[in-house]
């Protein structure tokens, strides 16, 4: 039998059915969705540790982004009060009510004293009619333990919960009890755990003086979710967690477009340049040049009409506009033109999370295309040990979805030496460029040494070249070696005017025998001019001498044939006439 076609959009749009998104940054991620729809969730946690603004958080979300109109039962506070507590997250929950959303007012009287036993079906009656009014699909009861401590006993505790749970799957509300977590599970925490369908728990601790908040899936029937505990915060919007995603993600754009990073010799070292959404790590000991080359980075993506944003970690906006002004390095005009914006993170206190809320915040609103954080390793500093590698990493992640060009300075420790070693955060895997500045110190002098660790997809200098700032900018210089060793500052200026100076004694000397050459070569010449002279004279001569003795030779011949015909009898015949 052949089995019938799975329509996959279908199971989808099921499957997110169950779910009842909240809407809260990175809860829905670690929970697959949301909320299970029409069940309960138990939302228990300490005192401070942001349980009501999250049920509440849940309720506002669902009545103006997802159309779901929602109750809040208060045992704790006074609606007035809570509606005010609320009003600095911008969630304007007056234009909510009271067709969308509802408080209801369920605190015990202070002056209450119990006389017999009580349960919840009146109020349990209450709420319903005021679900069939609003048409409600989502309710909150929030510290429900100030109820549950009026009952006499365990057994009745359990009782009543056992009531509310079934009052809330008869009516198929997405229900949220917020409960006080307890060091044991002995008391109605550790009842409703086993109960409910799903169960967040909330921390909120202090290490070293910092603030740490982390939340937690303890439990979600059906539905796979993040077991890991996630670092959360309570921001300018509300609730807000800190979910990592995984690096090499389908969703991320990969470009092999270029950018500069502010310095030409760099981008040649490079290949290039930077790679469009890179994330770059510039590390070295303290006044390497690290925040200069950050700033040339800054200057080069304003010049291109890029938006971007400075954070400094270390000082005063001001201060490192006008301390890269020494270099040649102008950010006020961007600053004026809005193009650029410098934020100085030393006014944000808090724990890593906030910073890098802040940061992801500034940068949206801002919408960077380019982002200097200087430095990232701030974020490791007391109280944050623990937490600051993640951070990083979600910062680096963060900025690959958005396509954002990250450049982030490091401070190493410089009694660690020469490694990443000394920085705390250990992200340089993670990062696509690695720019190492460090010192050399060569007779007497500390000289800043530059070199191109990694950079991925591209090749890339390997050797170390000497970085020099000036009142016209930064200059990066050629690689100058003597014996092997990478000679900088006054050594290299030595050896090269010594090179400059044998250079020229050579190219004297070689004129000098140039012309030594040139004078005997003349001197050869004359005298094989006379040679030849003296060689044509003796052929004429020669000559001459030989032409005498034919014609001297003739004559005797003549004369001695003349004389043998004078001395005889006949008549001698006439002779012929010698000319010459």
């Amino acid at each position: 039998m052949t089995a019938a076609p799975v329509n996959d959009e279908k199971l989808s749009t099921e499957k997110r059915s169950t779910k009842t998104p909240t809407g809260i940054t990175g809860l829905d991620e670690m929970t697959g969705g949301g909320l299970p729809r029409g069940r309960t969730t138990l939302l228990a946690g300490g005192s401070g540790s942001g349980k009501t603004i999250l049920g509440l958080q849940f309720l506002a979300n669902g009545a103006r982004h997802y159309g779901e109109p929602g109750i809040f039962v208060a045992f704790e506070e006074t609606p007035a009060r809570i509606i005010a507590n609320a009003e600095t997250f911008g969630w304007n929950l007056e234009q909510l009510q009271p067709k969308m959303l509802a408080f209801i007012d369920a605190q015990p009287p202070p002056d209450l004293v119990q006389s017999g036993s009580f349960d919840l079906t009146g109020m349990l009656i209450a709420l319903e009619e005021k679900v069939d009014e609003m048409k409600a699909r989502r309710i909150v009861f929030d510290a429900l333990d100030i109820m549950l401590a009026l009952l006499p006993d365990a057994a009745a505790q359990r009782r009543e919960i056992y009531r509310l749970h079934a009052w809330l799957l008869e009516h198929e509300l997405t229900g949220v009890i917020t409960l006080k977590a307890e060091s044991s599970n002995s008391g109605p925490f550790g009842f409703m755990q086993f109960m409910v369908d799903c169960a967040l728990i909330l921390n909120h601790t202090m290490v070293l003086g910092v603030s740490q908040r982390n939340l937690r899936v303890q439990k979600y029937r059906g539905s796979s979710f993040d077991e890991n505990e996630s670092p959360f915060l309570i921001g300018s919007s509300g609730f807000e967690v800190a979910v990592s995603r995984t690096l090499g993600r389908s969703d991320v754009e990969v470009t092999n477009e270029r950018i500069s990073s502010g310095v030409a010799r760099i981008d040649t070292m490079l290949g290039g340049g930077y790679y469009r959404g890179a994330s770059v790590l510039i590390t070295g000991f303290p006044g390497t040049a690290k925040t200069t080359l950050s700033g040339a980075f800054a200057e080069a993506a304003c010049a291109r009409g890029e938006r971007t944003m400075f954070v400094s970690f270390d000082s005063d906006a001001n201060e490192v506009i006008r301390n890269l002004g020494s270099v040649g390095i102008r950010l006020e005009r961007f600053v004026d033109d809005g193009s650029l914006n410098m934020v100085s993170a030393r006014t944000i206190t808090g724990s890593a999370e906030t910073y890098l809320v802040r940061i992801k915040t500034l940068a949206k609103a801002h919408r960077a295309r380019c982002l200097v954080v200087d430095p990232v390793s701030t974020l490791s500093k007391s109280g944050n040990e623990l937490t600051a590698h993640s951070v990083a990493e979600r910062l680096i992640d963060w900025s690959k979805a958005e396509g954002i060009t990250l450049v982030c300075t490091s401070l190493l420790d410089e009694m660690a030496g020469q490694s990443e070693a000394g920085s705390p955060l250990q992200i340089s895997t993670l990062a696509d460029t690695w720019i190492h500045l460090n010192y050399v110190v060569q007779a007497g002098e500390r000289n800043r040494g530059m070199s191109i660790i990694k950079s991925r997809g591209t090749a890339h200098s390997n050797q170390v070249r000497e970085l020099i700032l000036s009142d016209s900018g930064i200059t990066v210089t050629d690689t100058y070696t003597a014996g092997g060793e990478v000679l900088m500052g006054t050594l290299r200026w030595e050896k090269e005017s010594a090179g400059r100076h044998a250079a020229e004694a050579a190219t004297v000397a070689a004129r000098l025998d140039s012309a030594r050459l040139d004078a005997e070569e003349a001197e050869l010449a004359a005298r094989v001019k006379s040679l030849q002279v003296e060689l044509a004279a003796k052929q004429s001569e020669k000559l001459v001498r030989a032409r005498s003795a034919e014609i001297h030779e003739s004559e005797l011949a003549l004369a001695r044939e003349r004389m043998s015909q004078l001395r005889g009898t006949d008549e001698a015949p006439d002779l012929p006439r010698v000319t010459r």
